[in-house]
């Protein structure tokens, strides 16, 4: 069952129109290693994963969908008040010529979103470790993008996202532990 409340997981400010930021910002809302990759990924991953993980999968992966919707809205104030002209010099002309301010899943080089971003070989053990990377690629990402603007609204709420990824490659390595311990020689898991 879903139970949206309509409210961001965690405040959303920014200090000013920043669409170079929003440049940058958008790897996480399209990218390999953004929010979309990791929430598919997780739900899909579901399928093929002991009942002990599935409800972790499903918890994160909805989370992911969460921070998305974060992403989203930072994108959307950072770019609210932006001319074109002032989109086109911080390299999203691009992306206004096709979708005006509409968000679109592409990473911050204008690629689109692609499944390809999106692994699950069927082994818990392997797509764990999967999650576990792609976990810790997000937190980096968000580093750098709190390293990239100077805006302590922003910061705050891209420290939130990083923070969130720490936990979640912290749950991720304790289903791990859990698996293992679990095996036996005629069934894996």
């Amino acid at each position: 069952m879903w139970i949206y409340e309509k409210k961001l997981q965690y405040p959303v400010r920014v200090s000013k129109c920043d669409p170079k930021m929003a440049k940058y910002l958008i790897e996480q809302y399209g990218g390999a290693d953004g929010e979309l990759a990791a929430a598919l990924r997780y739900l899909n991953q579901r399928y093929t994963i002991p009942d002990k993980v599935i409800g972790l999968l499903t918890d994160i992966g909805t989370e992911e969908f969460a921070h998305l919707e974060m992403i989203a809205t930072m994108v959307y104030k950072l770019t609210k008040d932006a001319t074109p002209e002032q989109l086109r010099e911080a390299g999203l002309g691009d992306h206004y010529a096709d979708h005006s301010f509409a968000l679109f899943y592409h990473n911050a080089a204008g690629n689109p979103f692609t499944v390809t971003y999106i692994q699950a070989k069927g082994d818990p053990i392997a797509d764990l470790y999967e999650d576990i990377a792609a976990e810790e690629k997000a937190r980096a990402t968000y580093q750098w993008l709190i390293d990239m603007t100077d805006d302590p609204d922003l910061q705050d709420s891209l420290k939130f996202l990083r923070e969130r990824e720490v936990v979640h490659a912290l749950r991720f390595r304790e289903a791990v532990e859990m698996l293992k311990e679990h095996q036996d020689s005629r069934h894996p898991y």
